[in-house]
C-alpha cells in the first residue's frame, strides 16, 4: 500500500470513528431531552421516604404522578425553574381526596405526598380524632386493628378505618387513637386558592394541621396527582445484594391505582 493510500485510510477510519461518537452524543442528547419531556409534561417518579400515608402508600412503593392532571406551574420543570407566576394547562382542579404531590410551603425544594381534604373556603377541624368538614362530622367506619411498621423500624397498633369523605370518595386511614397531639385541632378555614392536606396515617403526619410547616398549601405548589405504583421493595435487600432483590420486591403492590 502506498503512503497516500495508507494516509487516505488512516483518514477514513478517523472520519467513522468521529462521526460514531458524534452519533452517540446526538443519541444520548435526544434521549435526555425527551426524559425531561416526559417528566415535566407528562409523568414524573416519586418514592416514598416516609409512614405518613401508611396504610395506602408505603415506605419503599415507588409511584408514578401525572403532571397534567393539574395543568403546569414553575414547580412543573426541575429546580422549579418555570420562571412564571400561576398555572396554565388545564382547568382542573384538586378534588377532595385527591393523592396528590406538592412542594412544602415553607421549603419549596421539599416535596411532600399527602390527601386533599379541604377546598378553598372551607372550614376543616379534629376533634377527638373525629374530621370535621364545614362543621360535619365525616363518616368513618372502624375495619379493626393493625400493625405497621414504621419510619425507625418500630412497630405499632393502629387502628383502620375506612372515611368516606363529603363527594362520596372512600379511602382507608389510620389511627393510633383519639388522643395524640393532632387529634383536637383549632377551626382552620381554608384560603382562597389554597388546599388543606392530611396524611392517612393521621397520628404520624406533619400535614396542614402543623401550620409552622406546612398549613395551607398554595394552588401553585401543587406538582401532579399521584397515579399508580410502579415498583415496591420492603427494603431488606442493600443495593449490592442482588441475590436478595427477587424476594424484596412487593409484588402485589405493583402497578396498583392509588385511590
Amino acid at each position: 500500500m502506498t503512503d497516500k493510500a495508507q494516509q487516505a485510510d488512516t483518514s477514513d477510519k478517523g472520519e467513522k470513528k468521529e462521526e460514531g461518537i458524534g452519533d452517540l452524543a446526538r443519541t444520548a442528547f435526544l434521549a435526555i431531552l425527551l426524559a425531561l419531556v416526559i417528566r415535566t409534561f407528562l409523568f414524573e417518579p416519586f418514592n416514598i421516604p416516609s409512614g405518613s400515608m401508611v396504610p395506602n402508600l408505603l415506605v419503599g412503593d415507588y409511584l408514578f404522578v401525572s403532571k397534567y392532571s393539574y395543568g403546569y406551574s414553575k414547580h412543573s420543570f426541575p429546580f422549579s425553574a418555570g420562571g412564571f407566576e400561576g398555572r396554565f394547562g388545564s382547568d382542573n382542579l384538586p378534588e377532595r381526596g385527591d393523592v396528590a404531590v406538592f412542594k412544602l410551603p415553607t421549603n419549596t425544594n421539599i416535596d411532600y405526598i399527602k390527601r386533599v381534604i379541604g377546598l378553598p373556603g372551607d372550614t376543616i377541624q379534629v376533634i377527638g380524632g373525629q374530621l370535621y368538614i364545614n362543621k360535619k362530622p365525616v363518616h368513618r367506619e372502624m375495619l379493626g386493628l393493625n400493625e405497621y411498621t414504621n419510619d425507625f423500624n418500630a412497630t405499632h397498633e393502629a387502628v383502620e378505618y375506612m372515611e368516606t369523605l363529603p363527594n362520596n370518595v372512600i379511602h382507608t386511614m389510620y389511627e393510633m387513637d383519639d388522643y395524640q397531639p393532632l387529634d383536637n385541632t383549632e377551626e382552620f378555614i381554608v384560603p382562597e386558592g389554597h388546599y388543606f392536606m392530611m396524611g392517612d396515617n393521621r397520628d404520624n403526619s406533619q400535614d396542614s394541621r402543623v401550620m409552622s410547616h406546612v398549613g395551607f398549601v398554595p394552588l401553585e405548589n401543587f406538582v401532579g396527582r399521584a397515579e399508580f405504583i410502579f415498583f415496591s421493595t420492603n427494603g431488606k435487600a442493600r443495593i449490592y445484594e442482588i441475590w436478595k432483590w427477587p424476594f424484596t420486591v412487593r409484588y402485589n403492590r405493583l402497578f396498583n391505582k392509588i385511590k
